[in-house]
């Protein structure tokens, strides 16, 4: 699995009370531009276009677990996926983690799978989020 990227502003986000990390819906949405750091919201990504499987905006991860144990905070989300149906799913690199919840679509993080992905007819990309250690963890 790729390495999980965080965006620079999350961590202010978090402290600023802009997430609620147990309650908001956590989406996933795919792009070929490769994000930058120091983006903050949705509105700063390129998405993919829309069509043959992939809905605008991403899908839903949703939540296993949003807890604390022995000092520990993870943040478990379920796997998503996509099928191509109609067509291929447009070409892309980048799986991009935002907060849906928020007006802007806060961004949270992001993974790069080195190579662009491509998803013929009939096929799924399954994006396997961490079950163990979590999307975000930290003491």
């Amino acid at each position: 699995m790729a390495a999980f990227n965080k965006f620079d502003q999350f961590g202010q986000d978090a402290m600023h009370k802009v997430h609620n990390l147990g309650a908001d819906n956590i989406y996933v949405m795919l792009s070929n531009v490769a994000p930058v750091r120091t983006n903050k919201v949705k509105a700063d990504i390129v998405e993919i276009a829309a069509g043959n499987g992939y809905a605008a905006g991403g899908v839903i991860a949703n939540r296993v677990s949003s807890g604390q144990t022995a000092g520990l905070y993870k943040l478990i989300l379920s796997p998503v996926q996509w099928t191509a149906a109609g067509g291929s799913i447009a070409t892309f690199q980048y799986s991009i983690i935002y907060n849906q919840t928020t007006a802007a679509g806060n961004l949270i993080g992001w993974y790069d799978y080195g190579a662009p992905v491509i998803v013929t007819n009939g096929n799924n990309f399954l994006e396997n989020l961490d079950q163990v250690n979590g999307l975000i963890n930290f003491q």
